[in-house]
C-alpha cells in the first residue's frame, strides 16, 4: 500500500559501528572454542574437549558463511575477543554452558542501545563544545526499531527525556518484526510525516520546516548477545556464524531538493504454509532463532507474484524495475541473495550492495537494509532517478518489499 506521504524524503543516514571487530577466521575460533568449552562442562570431568573443538571448527566452516560471503563482523561485546571465560560478562561457561539467563542479557542491551542513542544525539560536540543539543532541532517523532532487546521504558524514551524533549518528540517502538523491520518503520514515519501533528510543526515558527517535521527511525541490534553455544546443530551454527551488531539512524523530511531517496510504497505478505520455517522466540537464556534450509526455496516460489502485486500497488513500472533499476535486498545469507538473483535474472551489479554489506558487517537483523540504503545513497555510480526495489524476509514467513527512487 502507498504512503500517504506523497513528497517525502528518506536520507541523512548515519551509521554506528560496535565496539569491537572480528574477521572471519577470529569468530570461527571463538566458536568452536565456545562450544567445545560448553559441551565440556554438561559432560563433566574426563571429557576431551580438544578433537571435539576442532569437530566444530570442520562445522561451522561447513554450515556457516565463509570469509568470501562474510569476511567480518560487528559486536558490542568484549567477550568475543578472548577466551577468558571467567571474566567474561554473558559467556562464563564454566558458570553456565548456555551462557547467561535474560535478565543479565537485557541489561547489556540495556547499556548498548542507550550508548547508541547517546551517540546518534550527542548533548556536545565531538571537540567539547557545550549544550549541542540545544543546537540540534529534535525530530517531532523518534521510531525505536529492534527485534533483540526489550527494556522499558526504552533507550529511546531516556533519550527524549535526558535532552528535555517530552513535549515535542514522540517517542513510538517497532518491536520483534525481524529483518525485515526497517520497511514497516518507513511506513510509520512516512505516515506519521503526513498526520496534523507534523503539518502543524512544518508551519509553524519555531526552527526550519524540514527540522519541525522530521521523523527519526534508530535500529540498535545486538544479536550476538542471543547466543547459546550448548546448541550445537547445523541450523544454530548458520545462525551463530551470520548474525552480527549494527546500529543505524536515518530520517523521513518533507522534499526539499536534498539527497535523498522517495518514497514510493510498501506490501507485505505471509507465504503461505511457511508458520514454522523462521522463527524468533524469547528463552531463559536469550532469544532462539529459527530458520529452517527451506527459507530460501519458500521465498523463491513466491517471489515473482508477491514482486508483481508490489509493483502494482506502488505504480512501480516493472521493466523499469528489472532493467535499469537496483535490488536492496536484505541479506539473510549468501544463498538468500543468490536465489533472489537466480530467480529474477538479475545482473551482479543489481544486488551487490547487499553483498558487500553482508561481507563487511554481517547480518545485523532489521539494521541490515538500511545499511545497503546508505550505501546506494552515498554511491556516486548510482544516477539520480535509479529506482529501488527492496526486499527482506522475517518470522511469518514474511516477505516485505518497498520502492525507493533516488533523489
Amino acid at each position: 500500500m502507498a504512503s500517504p506521504a506523497d513528497n517525502c524524503l528518506i536520507g541523512d543516514f548515519r551509521i554506528l559501528r560496535p565496539r569491537f571487530t572480528a574477521d572471519h577466521a577470529a569468530s570461527v575460533r571463538w566458536l568452536s572454542a565456545a562450544h567445545a568449552k560448553s559441551e565440556s562442562v554438561l559432560r563433566g570431568p574426563g571429557f576431551d574437549a580438544e578433537p571435539f573443538a576442532r569437530s566444530m571448527e570442520r562445522h561451522v566452516r561447513r554450515f556457516g558463511c565463509g570469509p568470501d560471503s562474510l569476511a567480518s563482523r560487528g559486536h558490542d561485546l568484549e567477550d568475543f575477543l578472548h577466551l577468558d571465560w571467567d571474566r567474561m560478562r554473558l559467556f562464563n561457561l564454566d558458570k553456565d554452558p548456555r551462557g547467561a539467563d535474560m535478565t543479565v542479557r537485557m541489561e547489556v542491551f540495556s547499556e548498548i542501545a542507550d550508548k547508541a542513542l547517546e551517540d546518534f544525539y550527542p548533548a556536545e560536540h565531538t571537540d567539547g563544545a557545550a549544550a549541542y543539543a540545544a543546537s540540534q532541532e529534535p525530530p517531532t517523532e523518534l521510531i525505536h526499531v529492534s527485534c533483540t532487546g526489550y527494556v522499558a521504558p526504552s533507550a529511546a524514551q531516556k533519550l527524549v527525556v535526558r535532552r528535555g524533549w517530552q513535549e515535542r518528540v514522540g517517542v513510538m517502538h517497532a518491536y520483534h518484526m525481524g529483518c525485515y523491520a526497517s520497511m514497516p518503520a518507513l511506513r510509520m514515519a512516512t505516515a506519521f510525516l503526513a498526520s496534523p501533528r507534523n503539518r502543524a510543526a512544518a508551519e509553524s515558527t519555531g526552527g526550519s520546516a524540514r527540522a519541525a517535521s522530521r521523523v527519526d527511525i534508530v535500529h540498535s541490534e545486538t544479536c550476538t548477545l542471543h547466543f547459546d553455544p550448548s546448541r550445537h546443530n547445523p541450523e544454530q551454527l548458520v545462525v551463530q556464524s551470520l548474525f552480527a551488531d549494527g546500529h543505524i539512524r536515518y530520517s523521513a523530511r518533507p522534499d526539499d531538493g536534498g539527497q535523498g531517496f522517495h518514497f514510493l510504497g510498501v506490501h507485505e505478505e505471509i507465504i503461505p504454509g511457511s508458520l514454522g520455517a523462521m522463527g524468533w522466540i524469547l528463552g531463559d537464556k536469550g532469544m532462539h532463532m529459527i530458520l529452517a534450509r527451506e527459507v530460501p526455496d519458500l521465498i523463491s516460489a513466491s517471489l515473482r507474484d508477491f514482486l508483481r502485486r508490489l509493483f502494482e500497488r506502488t505504480g512501480t513500472d516493472p521493466a523499469e524495475a528489472f532493467a535499469k533499476g537496483l535490488f536492496a535486498v536484505h541479506p539473510g545469507g549468501p544463498r538468500i541473495i543468490d536465489k533472489v538473483a537466480e530467480l529474477l535474472e538479475l545482473q551482479p551489479h543489481q544486488v551487490a550492495a547487499s553483498r558487500a554489506v553482508l561481507k563487511a558487517y554481517g547480518n545485523m537483523s532489521s539494521a541490515t537494509l538500511p545499511h545497503v540504503w546508505a550505501a546506494m545513497l552515498a554511491d556516486t555510480a548510482v544516477p539520480s532517478g535509479t529506482l529501488i526495489t527492496s526486499l527482506a524476509f522475517g518470522p511469518g514467513l514474511t516477505v516485505y518489499g518497498a520502492m525507493l527512487r533516488k533523489a
